[in-house]
């Protein structure tokens, strides 16, 4: 690995081979060009080491989620107070407790409101909960996300099961036709996570999905969707964004320092400020409520596919999203 890169924050050190030094470059360019639209400021000039097709996917970007922030939907729910009412217990598959806890954080819409168009949702206090940014992806982008799912096809056929819960369980998943059906499953990529069970007692280690000779490859072919990722999160979340950036350069010195098998290499080619993705191809989720993820972080979810009339809903706001493409 070369030197770092001189253009982060002091307590953030990028080596310059990595693909995260064109994420963080894709970040402030998303950044400057939401601000200065947002402002009515100069035009903004890409570096050099953006490629055109990813200069225009941050173009979308950033003009969706000007879009999004000029259109907000207030919420009468205060979140801090509906996060302490939860525990894990509430799955979000038991229906009559679901009820009563929208009974006591009412949304503040009389029955399911349908969005379609960029949104900011927003919670009593003004706190921006969730961001809707619908066709924000180019279709370039869109292909190139296809194209990486085709090399995770292996992967993602095993990992679907007889039993289990209901994220790997094969009646949740649709074979499709074989023209536009993509392989059915559901796998994680991580360059650096614990094993269940394993938290705490060991050194991370990469996911199993790209322990294999395909790692480079599979990596390369995902960069322009997680910098594109990133560079969302860059706008919609400063905060988390920095953090993921600490966090994964923080990584790169103890993989080298420990030695660590294999992540040395992952983290060289992973191009997202997230620490692990999620491959979810062909299935229908249920209500759920994920406890694992921090309240006050945003998770990003991204379709892409050969589909109409897909809706994603969220009981607990009494809302449900046009879930196109992009």
């Amino acid at each position: 690995m070369n030197g770092s890169s001189p253009s982060t924050p002091d307590s953030i050190s990028i080596w310059r081979t990595w693909a995260l030094t064109v994420t963080y470059e894709a970040g402030e360019y998303t950044e400057q060009k939401f601000k200065a639209e947002k402002t009515g400021g100069g035009p903004v000039i890409p570096s050099p080491n953006l490629d055109t097709d990813l200069v225009m996917a941050c173009d979308r970007l950033a003009d969706v989620l000007i879009k999004a922030c000029k259109n907000p939907i207030q919420m009468q729910m205060d979140i801090a107070r509906y996060s302490k009412l939860i525990s894990p217990k509430d799955t979000g598959h038991n229906e009559q407790r679901e009820a009563r806890l929208l009974e006591r954080c009412p949304p503040g819409h009389e029955g399911k409101r349908l969005v379609n168009e960029p949104a900011t949702i927003l919670d009593a206090s003004g706190a921006i909960i969730a961001w809707y940014l619908p066709d924000a992806l180019t279709d370039t982008t869109q292909k190139e996300i296809r194209e990486a799912t085709d090399l995770l096809a292996p992967s993602l056929e095993k990992s679907v099961r007889a039993d289990g819960n209901w994220r790997t369980n094969q009646k949740w998943f649709n074979r499709g036709s074989e023209d536009v059906g993509a392989t059915p499953g559901c796998i994680n990529l991580s360059p650096a996570w614990f094993q269940q069970g394993h938290e705490n007692v060991s050194d991370p280690e990469v996911s199993a999905s790209l322990k294999g000779p395909s790692c480079e490859n599979i990596l390369k072919a995902i960069a322009r969707p997680a910098a594109i990722a990133s560079a969302a999160l860059r706008v919609m979340h400063p905060e988390q964004y920095w953090a993921g950036l600490r966090t994964l350069s923080n990584l790169g010195h103890i993989a080298v320092s420990k030695d660590l098998p294999q992540m040395p290499e992952a983290l060289q080619y992973w191009a997202s400020v997230f620490n692990t993705l999620s491959i979810i191809s062909n299935r229908e989720t249920p209500n759920h409520r994920d406890h694992m993820s921090i309240a006050k972080c945003f998770d990003i979810l991204t379709t892409v596919g050969n589909y109409l009339n897909a809706r994603m809903t969220m009981p607990s706001l009494q809302l449900e999203f046009k879930y196109n493409s992009g």
